[in-house]
């Protein structure tokens, strides 16, 4: 994989192999990172949303923030394991904890239909959800919108309390082979093929989402313009460099 930009220091390459062990303890520091990313912007604080982790050893597990844990406060010890049914257990398989049912119900059939994902992130934020009642996609309004506009799904139904995994499926359904579903009236929904990458797009997302609020009868760039900046925009290592830079603007790590 060719690549222009410099790499972040003390930070392993996006496509850095690990062991399966080594890859869990990454994944699970990843997404309790990804976590106060959201918390720092304020997001979650009525503890609404969720980033997943598919774990690296159980592939049919995936790892969400425990219970009444602040966004702010995660830990990769404080992440618990959630098994096929819901199960929440530790690493041993033992039970433990408690996760957002809603959480379980959008990840785990979204998880089970996309094998290429490792993440999803899903949060109730101050424009993409007011975006999201709209029930339109995104526009090339901006430069990173044309991260979006060629990649993105409407999940068009009136469920926004997802009260089962059948809600969770048809999300996967419209969600497609896409990074980015609009999920309407209740907000954004993104994936990746690593935690970095689908936080990196949310917040992407979010600030597109801005754009359109703030500029609804803004006028768009032309299709041709769009594909040329989703070149650079829409490669998968901008998701996670965005990451990259989040940590280190709002959490100094």
């Amino acid at each position: 994989m060719t690549d222009a930009y410099p790499g972040f220091p003390g930070v392993d390459a996006y496509d850095t192999v690990r062991s399966p062990e080594a890859e869990r303890a990454h994944r699970k520091e990843m997404c309790s990172l990804g976590y106060r990313i959201l918390g720092a912007q304020r997001w979650g604080q009525l503890g609404d949303g969720h980033v997943s982790a598919r774990d690296s050893i159980l592939t049919d597990h995936f790892w969400l923030l425990d219970w009444g844990v602040p966004f702010s406060a995660a830990t990769p010890e404080q992440l618990v394991l959630v098994g096929p049914g819901g199960d929440v257990v530790d690493a041993d398989g033992n039970p433990t904890g408690a996760v957002n049912t809603a959480g379980y119900n959008i990840h785990a059939p979204l998880l089970e239909a996309r094998p290429d994902v490792v993440s999803a992130c899903h949060t109730h934020t101050p424009f993409g959800t007011p975006w999201s009642a709209n029930v339109e996609p995104f526009r090339a309004l901006s430069q990173e919108s044309a991260a979006f506009v060629f990649d993105q799904a409407l999940f068009d139904d009136e469920e926004v309390e997802i009260l089962s995994t059948d809600g969770g499926k048809r999300i996967a359904a419209s969600l497609g082979e896409a990074k980015l579903c609009i999920l309407r009236n209740h907000g954004l929904l993104t994936v990746g093929r690593t935690i970095e990458e689908a936080v990196g797009w949310f917040v992407m997302a979010e600030r597109v989402a801005e754009v359109h609020v703030k500029a609804p009868n803004g006028k768009a760039i032309s299709d041709e313009a769009a594909a040329i900046a989703a070149g650079p925009m829409a490669n998968e290592l901008t998701g996670w460099r965005v990451f990259q830079w989040l940590r280190r603007s709002l959490l100094n790590a």
